[in-house]
């Protein structure tokens, strides 16, 4: 590779470190091109999965300010650059290779913090940012319409002794 070839390659990658909401290293080896298509189409639009070279990724991150991916760029290398929610390429990623044994995972960042393999593992298991807030959405309405019930209680009890009294009043 030339030298302006290398130094736009790491522009590249550059780019992609900072553009992205997260990063996972992984490790395709004996993996074939159909399992690599079907692997990409797996992790969704927003995430980019690409084959790269390990010097030049260790300098792009380097630019890019990550430090997660030091001493695990060595042997067949590639990396999805994930932008947006991460827990849906993560669990592509986690199914894949449950499915594929030769897709190894290595470690991530997220939010500008390292990941572990387990922190990715752990990263797929949640639930999506959708369903969590759908969630927390029916909690509160649950413990709102409760609250409601308890603070109209006294008010319906009220209600009740002033209609008694002017039933009495009334006889």
């Amino acid at each position: 590779m030339a030298n302006s070839e290398k130094v736009t390659a790491v522009a590249e990658l550059t780019d992609l470190f900072r553009e992205s909401d997260a990063a996972v290293l992984t490790e395709y080896r004996g993996l074939s091109v159909q399992q690599l298509k079907e692997l990409r189409r797996a992790l969704g639009t927003d995430t980019t999965y690409a084959v790269v070279k390990n010097t030049l990724t260790e300098i792009a991150a380097r630019e890019a300010g990550i430090d997660a991916f030091e001493g695990k760029l060595a042997g067949p290398t590639a990396i999805a650059f994930i932008k947006g929610e991460p827990v849906g390429p993560a669990k592509a990623l986690r199914d894949f290779a449950k499915a594929n044994d030769k897709l190894v995972v290595k470690s991530g960042f997220f939010e500008g913090k390292a990941l572990t393999e387990d922190d990715v593992k752990k990263l797929a298991d949640l639930e999506s940012r959708e369903v969590l807030l759908a969630k927390a959405a029916g909690a509160m309405k649950g413990s709102l319409s409760k609250a409601a019930a308890v603070l109209q209680a006294p008010l319906s009890k009220a209600a009740r002794t002033v209609d008694a009294l002017r039933a009495k009043q009334d006889a």
